[in-house]
């Protein structure tokens, strides 16, 4: 018998016998089997983690898009503000400018009216001095008049003594008594 398998694998070029066969079937079986597990412990777990990541990814982007848009959507609101801000800013520095040249006015209205009033003043006070000098120059004649009285007076009456005395008058008063 030993020969006879020699003879029967010598004529074939695999040499398949049932128990080869059982073996080759048995062996695709367990490798089906083993992917199967494998598939089921390894496969599916990295796929679940790969289809995990894949989502977060996918939110990540949505919600980078959507903050990005709010961020548009906030800087315009700010550049809005920003705009409003400088306009209320050029507002307020307008009425500011305003009402300074108001007070300006103002200003240079009442001390207008203080000049006014003060050389108002001063016109009255030049014209109470000068009253005050005409009484007393009035005053200064009387007295010399009064003085040429009692001189002539005193004196006889004769014309060359009346010129003399009042020529000695005007020398004691002073020419610019009478020029003024």
């Amino acid at each position: 018998m030993g020969s006879i398998n020699v003879m029967l694998l010598e004529g074939r070029i695999f040499g398949l016998d049932s128990q080869l066969v059982f073996d080759a079937i048995f062996l695709a079986i367990n490798i089906f089997i083993l992917f199967l597990v494998l598939s089921y412990k390894l496969f599916n777990p990295v796929r679940d983690m790969l289809k995990k990541r894949q989502d977060a990814i996918t939110k990540e982007r949505k919600e980078t898009e959507a903050d990005r848009r709010n961020a548009e959507a906030l800087k315009q609101e700010y550049e809005q503000k920003l705009k409003e801000v400088d306009k209320e800013a050029e507002a307020i520095l307008s009425e500011a400018r305003k009402k300074a040249m108001r007070n300006e006015e103002r200003i240079v209205a009442e001390a207008k009216e203080e000049a006014a009033r003060i050389i108002s003043r001063a016109n009255t006070e030049i014209e109470l001095e000068k009253k005050k000098a005409a009484d007393d120059i009035k005053k200064e004649i009387i007295s010399v008049a009064t003085l040429m009285a009692n001189k002539v007076v005193a004196a006889s009456i004769d014309t060359k003594t009346q010129d003399a005395l009042i020529e000695e008058t005007l020398r004691e008063i002073g020419d610019k008594t009478w020029l003024s």
